[in-house]
């Protein structure tokens, strides 16, 4: 066990050393200087010049590779070229509204997905069963983006239930900042639950003609204990590998939906920073999103020694 532990330990710094110097080298090679869009077009040369060379743009890319490496490594996200501020301050500012919203999303996701998939594959082939599979299939064709203006127009504009975008700061109180969050959770939730609602349905419908069940049924156990107790649980595996997928789409989601919303997360920040040509300040959100990325496929890849005992002794 421990040494899977470390085998993965190991492939998690190396897949994120990697996703590092490839995030770097695209960012440099975008076109635009930093230097210039700061001090704007009518700067002198030995101005731009004398700017790059405070910021380290002068220096080989190499090195300034493994220093912007080092510093992160240290808590040293750098200064952003626009805002002037330190870039881990921006970053924890975005998390505490990307971080809330992804969980959110996910946790709807889930609650959706997991009973309509469910109740879906026993009854298989019936009424039920294709009114879920059209409903699934109508989450997963509508654009995330297009869910939340709809939403904005029948709940805030029409109903008047929920705010139509800002964020007023957990400080203003939970439940605001939370109300806040329910309309962009639920645009990014739907068509990720679309996605589990037929993975879900397919992985009970083939636990449901393993031999344990069938074997549990013929003792006399309950079709909805057989159900829940014994094909759901050996049914979450490829529920949970493609959960971990959708969090890569969630984030490219939350881009959308966030400047929709008008709200102060990572996606939007990652959006102003691009427009900006605030490298640093991007470098720096797209590696912590591949970060995020990559850690929950480390933690999918652990939860399935956990959801199958069998996974356990064929890794030791």
């Amino acid at each position: 066990m421990m040494a899977l532990l470390a085998r993965r330990m190991a492939a998690l710094f190396l897949t994120l050393l990697a996703v590092s110097a490839l995030v770097f080298l695209v960012m440099d090679v975008l076109p635009g200087d930093p230097a210039a869009i700061m001090l704007g077009t009518s700067a002198s040369p030995d101005t731009l010049a004398a700017l790059r060379h405070e910021l380290g743009l002068n220096q080989p890319l190499v090195f300034r590779y493994f220093s912007w490496i080092a510093n992160a490594l240290h808590g040293d996200f750098g200064t952003s070229y626009v805002y002037g501020v330190p870039v881990s301050q921006l970053l924890v500012e975005r998390l505490a509204v990307t971080l809330p919203l992804t969980v959110i999303a996910v946790t709807l996701s889930l609650a959706i997905s997991v009973p309509l998939g469910t109740l879906s594959a026993a009854r298989h082939n019936s009424v039920l069963d294709h009114v879920v599979g059209v409903i699934s299939q109508l989450f997963i064709a509508v654009p995330g983006f297009w869910v939340a203006l709809l939403l904005i127009l029948l709940f805030s504009v029409g109903l008047g239930l929920m705010p139509a975008g800002g964020f007023p700061g957990w400080e203003s109180g939970f439940w605001a900042a939370l109300k806040s969050l329910v309309l962009p959770a639920v645009a990014l939730a739907l068509p990720q639950a679309g996605v589990l609602t037929r993975v879900t349905r397919s992985a009970v419908l083939e636990v449901l003609n393993e031999d344990f069940v069938r074997t549990a049924r013929a003792k006399g156990l309950p079709r909805r204990v057989a159900l829940w107790r014994h094909a759901v649980p050996n049914a979450l595996i490829p529920v949970v590998t493609v959960l971990g997928l959708q969090l890569t789409f969630l984030i490219a989601g939350a881009i959308l939906v966030e400047n929709v919303f008008n709200l102060p997360g990572l996606g939007r920040l990652a959006y102003q920073s691009l427009m900006q040509r605030d490298i640093l300040v991007m470098q720096d959100v797209v590696l912590l999103f591949a970060g995020l990325v990559v850690i929950m496929s480390f933690v999918v890849d652990l939860s399935y020694l956990f959801l199958d005992p069998r996974l356990r002794q064929v890794s030791t």
